[in-house]
């Protein structure tokens, strides 16, 4: 990677204190980005003439607009790394981002069409500036083949999701019980928590992000110059092929934001106890199940590591992909119910839900860290944000397929998805092996690593 870790550099719980500083500011961005969404297409779907009035747009529309604007978030990620590579570094970047975000958060409290628009685009620019380079910048604390780096983006990911989750709640309810711009500012105030306590925290980023080409460092600076080895040149082939799975799941998983989102609404039996639950709050199910089963995936992989059996990041990547495509399945026995009763119990989503968390702790935090290994040194940011964009492309087409939901009728949409993802991914199984030989043994370092560990750990007893 672009950095290394401090010689002797502070650490908490086994991993140094700037991933700590970095897992917070990403909580109070995700709390604001995910807080945004929970309620962006229930706005707007909403009815004009009620006393938290939406816009009135029809389902297709606003699984339209969800999907181009989804899309973009990511995509700028392009940008957003090429920038931090070429101009500013990825500190730096990422204080940029955190001050659009805060902007675009605020700018959606106005209740005006040119405030809603002007906060899109300037939230869509501050997630491409501060999205890649927070990952990379994770990715610079730890040394080549150090085991703990996929634990460490576990824990940087519990962050997201720990903002994701209070977001649903809060945000979600703010915005649908006293209005929906109360939702959107608050989102805002998040997002500046995230910006202080990022700039209180620099002490101890000082060694990770910085830009490259001002580098003191001659050798740094040649490796800018030399053209891609053919080894590099086979790990970006594979990082690329990988991309594709990324698209695939995230076109099935943000379901979650658009298409899942209109049918809890409309759809969903969510009276509990005589009250009846947000439907906004269901966006929280996913990011709750991560904090508590982030760390025992994590745990359980490196137990199969440890053990000598099959763990490559890809293998992990692939049965991801399987896992989140069975939890489709669960959304097709909520629409058969609904199809034969006229309503669909809750059950049916917490357990969709549960399975795409499982699929995406097996997917998302490890390709981070795959591209942190794989991605060449003057290319790691634009990885970084190539891998983000290919987020977007899958939200783009989540997007699509909500909104041909509207003409196919979401039975066939979920079953559809369930089964593509299910049949693509034991695809890539077969090829898994040569894939990995392009890899080089990029990941046999960690392995002779974590054989080194269990040695000493044995001397010590």
């Amino acid at each position: 990677m672009s950095t290394t870790l401090q010689p002797k550099q502070k650490e908490i719980f086994g991993h140094p204190i700037g991933l700590f500083v970095l897992f917070f500011t990403e909580m109070w961005e995700r709390f604001s980005y995910y807080g945004m969404r929970a309620i962006l297409v229930l706005y707007l779907v909403g009815l004009t003439s009620d006393s938290n009035a939406g816009l009135g747009w029809s389902n297709g529309d606003a699984l339209a607009l969800y999907g181009w604007y989804t899309m973009m978030v990511y995509v700028m990620s392009i940008p957003g790394g090429i920038i931090a590579d070429k101009l500013l570094g990825q500190k730096k970047s990422v204080l940029v981002g955190g001050v659009l975000l805060v902007f675009g958060h605020s700018i959606l409290a106005v209740e005006e069409m040119w405030a809603f628009y002007t906060g899109l685009v300037l939230i869509v620019c501050g997630v491409g500036m501060l999205k890649p380079n927070i990952s990379t910048m994770v990715g610079g604390l730890y040394k080549k083949g150090d085991i703990r780096r996929d634990k460490g983006f576990t824990i940087f990911y519990i962050g997201i999701n720990l903002g994701a989750f209070l977001s649903s709640i809060i945000v979600g309810y703010v915005g649908e019980v006293y209005g929906w711009h109360y939702g959107f500012g608050l989102a805002g105030v998040g997002m500046f928590f995230g910006l202080v306590q990022y700039l209180l925290g620099q002490k101890h980023l000082k060694e990770i992000g910085n830009f490259l080409g001002a580098s003191q460092n001659i050798e740094e600076k040649a490796l800018l110059k030399k053209p891609l080895t053919k080894i590099e040149k086979d790990r970006v082939f594979v990082l690329l092929i990988s991309f594709l799975l990324v698209i695939v799941f995230w076109g099935a998983f943000e379901q979650a934001g658009g298409l899942m989102n209109i049918y809890t609404m409309e759809k969903t039996d969510r009276i509990f106890m005589g009250w009846q639950i947000p439907a906004s709050w269901f966006q929280s199910l996913n990011a709750m199940f991560i904090i508590f089963l982030g760390t025992l995936v994590a745990g359980y992989w490196a137990a199969r590591k440890l053990k000598g059996k099959l763990s490559t990041s890809l293998f992990k990547m692939i049965l991801g992909l399987i896992i989140m495509g069975t939890g489709f399945f669960f959304m097709s026995g909520a629409t058969a119910q609904y199809e034969s009763s006229g309503t669909s119990a809750m059950y049916w989503l917490v357990l969709a839900y549960l399975f795409h968390t499982i699929g995406e702790l097996c997917l998302s935090p490890v390709a981070l860290s795959f591209i942190t290994k794989l991605a060449p040194l003057k290319y790691a940011s634009i990885m970084m944000g190539l891998y983000f964009a290919m987020t977007g492309f899958g939200s783009k087409l989540a997007g699509l397929l909500g909104e041909w939901s509207q003409s196919l009728g979401e039975f066939k949409i979920f079953t559809g998805i369930a089964i593509f993802c299910v049949v693509l991914g034991f695809l890539v199984l077969l090829i898994r092996k040569k894939l990995e030989v392009l890899t080089h043994g990029i990941e046999d370092d960690e392995h002779e690593i974590l054989e080194g560990t269990e040695n000493l750990e044995l001397a010590d007893n």
